[in-house]
């Protein structure tokens, strides 16, 4: 009998206030697990879409101490899921800046992982302007963990975050993940042209499923995101896809299908350049 591993991808439109994102994340985690999904993963700001980008400094948590992490290791444990809390604010070195972190928590509540986004965000386009580095520290470590769900398959999981998704070294950086997670908040304009194309182009080129759970909608700051929170299978085939609003994706793991398509064409193995 195949093993797989059922996952998740939370989509939501979140607001600026930190309770009201927390319990609507509550209850589409519990909507998930409801699917049988034994990893759940939340979008990139899942906490907080605030009005200004200082927001998040405010809210700001230490390593391994505040609500926002109670909050994740508590689903987790409740409904016994790798939960995947991307991202929140954590301390940085300087007192004007966070990390955009991504929180990995086991079945039992444990914290596993945790990757700070390495690739800061900057678009300007008329009068839309973006620059994450103003508020935000970057990371620098690639971070992956192994998902072995009681009764499935073992996996290597690695760990990105949205602007993340435009550089591929960081993927090939990482030791052959089977499953890729991209948490994201991808603007309406630089979605709609890149979003999907990227994704599939990151599950060929490395073989592996991607999982890339977003916000999709209008914000109450005016905001507008992407959303299209989407599975896709190492042969860049999508197979779940929810265009925008509040919700859940999900599909299922399969080991046999990584291995199929590494037989059929084994690009990896053909690498010359590292």
């Amino acid at each position: 009998m195949t093993l797989t591993a059922r996952v998740a991808a939370v989509q939501m439109v979140s607001s600026t206030r930190v309770e009201d994102n927390l319990d609507t994340a509550a209850a589409l985690i519990e909507e998930a697990a409801g699917t049988g999904a034994q990893l759940v993963a939340l979008p990139e700001y899942f906490c907080l879409m605030g009005q200004r980008d200082s927001d998040k400094v405010a809210l700001r948590e230490r390593d391994g101490r505040g609500p926002i992490q109670d909050f994740l290791a508590e689903q987790a444990s409740r409904h016994a899921i790798w939960l995947v809390g991307g991202t929140l604010p954590l301390e940085a070195p300087q007192p004007d800046r966070v990390m955009n972190s991504v929180l990995v928590y086991g079945p039992a509540g444990e914290r596993v992982a945790r990757y700070d986004k390495i690739h800061l965000f900057r678009f300007t386009k008329g009068d839309e302007t973006y620059d994450e580095a103003r508020t935000i520290a970057p990371g620098s470590d690639v971070t992956t963990f192994v998902f072995a769900p009681q009764g499935g398959p073992r996996l290597t999981v690695g760990l990105s975050v949205c602007y993340d998704l435009r550089f591929p070294e960081l993927y090939r950086a990482m030791p052959r993940p089977d499953l890729i997670l991209v948490p994201a908040a991808f603007t309406a304009t630089t979605g709609k042209a890149h979003w999907e194309i990227l994704l599939r182009a990151r599950a060929v080129e490395n073989l592996a499923y991607v999982l890339a759970p977003a916000q999709g909608g209008v914000h109450e700051n005016g905001r507008a995101t992407y959303g299209h929170s989407m599975l896709i299978d190492p042969w860049g085939t999508v197979l779940a896809n929810r265009p925008d609003g509040p919700g859940v994706v999900f599909g299922d793991i399969d080991p046999q299908v990584i291995a199929s398509c590494r037989a059929s064409l084994p690009a990896l193995d053909h690498r010359t350049l590292c």
